[in-house]
């Protein structure tokens, strides 16, 4: 049974276009489902995590982590009485606009275009479900509920400063009211987020040799999860030792999120989701003691593993070819594949003389679907092709 300030599938605002409703599926069952069976989704299986995706079987790619963070977030939806499909709608669409080469290709593209509207990954994301996926015959977009884009537009809390270009279409479209919190469901998604790549980033760094388990039985909450192994399991062999404490960790996350939102839903009684939208802050959250033990494990993550002397040096390379790659498409569109020069030819329409100001801001928009679209190894392919070995 779903809470009062749980997202109703009934009460949903809808879609932009208007379709007829299914017999079998809620609303938000659709949109999960829509997402699932999208080219974008099937992307994040050769998408970066931390590590570029061809540097080992067992590292988390954008697809692995989105499934968890998924998992997660139906778990703590449903101990809460809230919408477990949208909660699982909103996770599965969280990381669709990741560009190739995870944040360092997200850094280099906010870079690159500064000039022209800017890039962030999330409005990126609304960008591929409003207009770049493009399979049905009514519509461009995969047309999601308004609470699933609103979900993918605000789960880490209200926009209140300059919007990039890209949310500012859709919300212009389709007023999300980036000015309030978002639902239950998308703050859940954001948590489980919080808790997946604590968890799996720590299995990868540790698989990776970049730091070891006497490193993390330093760290708070970690020190006491390996102790319980060690107390309840001694002499466990290295690898199950390992699993047992991170799995441990991972519960520590789960179980604050659910005991903290408990008490907080308890003790405010919001009787809508529109009280949710309009409380000071999330109502979804860790407690303020877990905050700042994950705050350590973070920092220590940033040093010893993000910043890695060998992440460093891979950084600097696919930095190089994110670089490179952009500016030749945005000065030579013609080398697009050919079912981008419709997409082409209407930027050329819209912003008139290529060289202009209007005119490379709209193809630059162009490029940038085109470049954040693609997958690590087809980013390394096309640097190959068309710029040459590397130096």
């Amino acid at each position: 049974m779903l809470k009062p300030y749980a997202c109703h599938p009934e009460a949903s605002r809808g879609r932009l276009h208007p379709e007829s409703i299914s017999t079998f599926r809620s609303p938000f069952q659709r949109d999960r489902d829509r997402i699932i069976h999208s080219s974008a989704f099937r992307r994040l299986k050769h998408k970066t995590q931390v590590f570029v995706e061809h540097e080992g079987d067992y590292y988390r790619t954008r697809l692995t982590h989105t499934i968890e963070v998924a998992q997660v977030a139906r778990t703590i939806a449903n101990a809460l009485g809230l919408n477990t499909d949208l909660a699982e709608a909103v996770a599965l669409s969280h990381d669709l606009g990741h560009p190739p080469f995870g944040h360092t290709g997200e850094d280099a593209l906010h870079e690159l275009m500064a000039p022209y509207g800017g890039f962030d990954h999330n409005a990126q994301a609304l960008r591929i479900v409003t207009r770049l996926e493009k399979h049905y015959a009514n519509f461009d977009g995969l047309n999601l509920t308004w609470e699933t884009l609103e979900g993918m537009a605000k789960h880490n809390g209200p926009i209140t400063g300059p919007l990039s270009y890209a949310l500012a279409e859709v919300n212009a479209e389709w007023d999300l009211e980036l000015h309030t919190n978002a639902s239950a469901e998308a703050q859940v998604a954001a948590v489980a987020d919080d808790c997946a790549y604590n968890h799996h980033d720590l299995h990868d760094g540790l698989r990776a040799g970049l730091f070891t388990e006497d490193d993390l039985c330093e760290l708070p909450v970690i020190g006491e999860c390996f102790a319980e192994v060690d107390r309840l399991h001694p002499g466990l062999e290295p690898m199950r030792r390992r699993h047992e404490a991170l799995r441990r960790v991972f519960g520590v996350m789960v179980e604050d999120v659910i005991a903290v939102a408990q008490n907080r839903l308890t003790s405010l009684n919001p009787q809508s989701v529109d009280d949710i939208r309009a409380m000071e802050g999330p109502i979804i959250r860790f407690s303020k003691p877990l905050y700042q033990n994950i705050k350590a494990i973070k920092s220590f993550l940033f040093t010893r593993m993000y910043r890695a002397p060998s992440v460093v040096v891979e950084r600097k390379r696919v930095t190089g070819m994110v670089n490179a790659l952009f500016p030749l498409f945005l000065e030579q569109p013609e080398l697009l594949p050919e079912d981008w020069q419709d997409d082409v030819a209407r930027a050329r329409i819209r912003g008139g003389d290529i060289t202009s100001a209007e005119g490379k801001t709209e193809m630059a928009r162009v490029v940038l679907d085109y470049v954040a679209g693609m997958t690590d190894r087809f980013a390394i392919q096309e640097y190959h092709r068309l710029i040459g070995p590397e130096g």
